[in-house]
């Protein structure tokens, strides 16, 4: 079983044909840096720690966190054996592998034994369940490590017996004394300007992992003196920003766009807009959701936003990438500037919810057309008042079914076009009540 990684097994720290990043990787809790709010003594990891009473965990978080390096660490703080394996290369047997070693080892007296699972999102919901039995056991401690929202990967019965921890990306302060601990490390300083530092630093994107193997990319360049921000990022390519179209961060992102939105902050649309555009977005995707966002949040507040969403639309399928991109672009700063209602959306759904719960209520009879002699005989038709032929060209007379008692559900804010609204709503009404004596 190559995927196995057994704790022991680890070179020198002072080993220079290893990576950077395993080089520097911590030797003590109280060195990972990025992870304070959840490895403090008041953090949840802590806290366990100090009770001496560790239970499974879920690390979750993005890459280059810090959690292969914790649920090693996790394992020497509680005296574990420390077993790693992947969910990419790993199968059932290798895993009853595992498990019969743990057992063997705590029934000779060797202690218990850390299993570390990287991606476990990645095993399906059977061979999670098989975890199940050797946690409760105690066969072994399992620490999983997931870049997905557990809520939508892990199954329940896995989720009920582990406690999430989520691990935050690296602040560019963080960033910052992981480079200065490189550089001591190395015994010399980053050939850099202050600007191309702080270039570096935004490269890595948050990722520990990568900002360390950047450093390690700089420092072998022969140069003399400093390199300033544009030499930098003329030999280093930029990472590529996290975005998976199919994973939590597009759900994120794409939530984000939409309360920008809501929030009228046109700059903070603008942003989430492009950065989902640079994520490898399908635009088609986001003219679909841009056009939703009108008729959900702006509605009849100004009933012009969700024609200039559809003609955006149109203009996009035109132009293609990347100028009809800007028409999109457009019709987000109109809604964000837009007024905002979204009166049209919950009166819809009042009257999805009152549709459901009363069944089959039928119209009222006067309001039903009668084409043939029998439907007139029952009633169809009887006594409807022709609106256009009454005062004011209103009758008010009842279109809900008989006996259902008549409900409010659209009720506009005093904003935009939807103030007009409000006062022909109020006008109806006044003429109902007066046609309906009171």
């Amino acid at each position: 079983m190559s995927d196995l990684f057994d704790h022991a097994a680890q070179g020198p720290v002072s080993d220079a044909n290893r990576p950077l990043a395993d080089r520097l990787r911590p030797r003590a809790l109280d060195q990972v840096i990025g992870q304070e709010k959840v490895l403090s003594p008041e953090g949840p990891l802590g806290a366990m720690l100090a009770a001496g009473s560790l239970g499974s965990l879920i690390l979750w978080g993005p890459p280059g966190v810090g959690k292969t390096t914790i649920a090693r660490l996790l394992a020497d703080a509680t005296d574990r054996h420390f077993v790693q394996v992947s969910a990419i290369f790993t199968g059932v047997p290798d895993l009853r592998k595992v498990f019969d070693t743990a057992r063997l080892r705590r029934q000779n007296g060797q202690g218990g034994t850390l299993l570390f699972v990287d991606e476990i999102h990645r095993f399906n919901k059977a061979q999670q369940d098989g975890f199940l039995p050797h946690m409760e056991d105690g066969t072994i401690l399992l620490v999983g490590a997931t870049t997905e929202n557990p809520s939508f990967e892990l199954n329940a019965a896995l989720l009920s017996r582990a406690q999430v921890i989520v691990l935050e990306r690296l602040t560019l302060a963080d960033l910052e004394r992981l480079a200065q601990r490189a550089e001591k490390a190395l015994e010399r300083g980053l050939p850099l300007t202050g600007e191309a530092r702080e270039a570096l630093l935004e490269m890595a994107d948050g990722d520990g992992r990568a900002l360390l193997n950047l450093v390690e990319q700089v420092m072998a360049w022969k140069v003399t003196g400093h390199l300033d921000r544009d030499a930098l990022t003329t030999r280093l390519m930029r990472r590529a920003a996290r975005f998976d179209k199919s994973g939590d961060e597009h759900y994120n992102l794409i939530s984000a766009l939409h309360k920008s939105v809501r929030g009228s902050d046109p700059d903070a649309a603008l942003y989430w807009f492009a950065r989902m555009l640079e994520g490898g977005e399908d635009p088609r995707f986001l003219a679909r959701r841009i056009t939703r966002m009108a008729v959900e949040d702006i509605g009849l507040a100004d009933p012009q936003a969700q024609e200039l969403c559809l003609a955006s639309w149109q203009t996009y399928e035109r132009l293609g990438s990347p100028e009809g991109e800007l028409a999109l672009a457009q019709a987000v700063v109109y809604l964000a500037l837009a007024p905002k209602s979204n009166g049209v959306y919950v009166a819809y759904k009042a009257a999805r919810a009152a549709a459901a719960e009363s069944g089959s209520l039928p119209p009222p009879k006067h309001i039903l057309n009668a084409p043939t002699r029998l439907m007139k005989d029952i009633g169809y038709g009887a006594g409807y008042n022709y609106d256009h032929d009454a005062e004011d060209g209103f009758s008010g007379q009842n279109y809900f079914p008989d006996g259902m008692k008549r409900p409010v559900w659209y009720a506009p804010p005093d904003r935009g076009f939807e103030r007009e609204l409000k006062k022909r709503i109020d006008y109806f009404a006044k003429l109902r009540s007066k046609r309906q004596g009171g």
